[in-house]
């Protein structure tokens, strides 16, 4: 059985991203360049191969997993290991396939103390381990997820292109602020996180047209006394402390507002 260990990100000795990525590359014998191409799950696999041979089979990895349906597939492998060797950490596999940086560097900051808390020293070749297979570093940043409800019409996020010319005719950033790269890294993240959240309103505003469309149904049958109709009206109008329902006469100056901004 796996000694379980228990860590959070503000360990003073966890290691930095670098570190950490050579750790995995020199382990496994992988390419990997970011903390985020972790998220494909496969060198989680193999690392418990590595620990406790037998407890997975790597047959079953998909180590050329490029596609997030595929990433999911080896976290649950990985999770049968888990629960083959009665280890209780709980696999945010959601937030993990969809290759962001922290939650990523945040699960692999645990496993380094799990493996070292577990490993025993004994020698391990991974190339032999996987017959020879090559793990294709996936796309970074993972790819994005929308709602299979979403009309097919709603534009989402895309990746945003290296293209900062401004970012490098000022000097003195790179003086004081860090290089010209950190800086393109970070601006990149910006306008990707400013698309994800313009793809999450129009998903809000979606399922917000959704509820509307409920309750008018319920208001239109609400004097037939049905009882099932009077629980959805109750949730609908239920609120937190703190939060007052609006009028209905702002939601529709709401709804009047978003049909001319689009």
């Amino acid at each position: 059985m796996a000694v379980n260990v228990y860590a959070t990100s503000v360990s003073i000795d966890n290691l930095s991203r670098h570190d950490m990525l050579a750790w995995v590359n020199d382990s496994l014998h992988l390419t990997y360049t970011k903390i985020e191409q972790l998220c494909s799950g496969a060198a989680y696999c193999q690392f418990m191969d590595m620990l406790f041979p037998g407890c997975i089979l790597l047959k079953k990895v998909k180590f050329q997993a490029k596609l997030e349906h595929e990433f999911i597939h080896n976290f649950k492998v990985l999770q049968a290991a888990f629960k083959r060797m009665s280890v209780d950490k709980i696999i945010p596999v959601e937030k993990l396939v969809k290759g962001k940086f922290q939650d990523n560097f945040e699960f692999v900051q645990w496993f380094k103390k799990f493996f070292d808390a577990n490993y025993d020293g004994k020698e391990y070749d991974p190339l032999q381990a996987r017959q020879g297979q090559d793990v294709a570093p996936p796309p970074n940043p993972g790819p994005q997820r929308t709602s299979p409800t979403v009309p097919k019409n709603m534009p989402t996020p895309q990746r945003v292109q290296h293209n900062t010319p401004a970012m490098r005719k000022n000097p003195s950033l790179s003086r004081n602020g860090g290089s010209d790269a950190e800086i393109m890294e970070l601006n990149q993240q910006l306008m990707e996180l400013k698309l994800t959240v313009d793809g999450l309103e129009k998903e809000r505003d979606f399922y917000f047209s959704k509820l509307r469309d409920i309750e008018l149904i319920c208001q239109e049958h609400e004097s037939e006394n049905n009882p099932i109709l009077s629980r959805i009206i109750d949730i609908l109008y239920a609120t937190e402390d703190g939060f007052a329902a609006p009028d209905d006469d702002d939601l529709d100056e709401q709804a009047h507002l978003d049909q001319d901004e689009y």
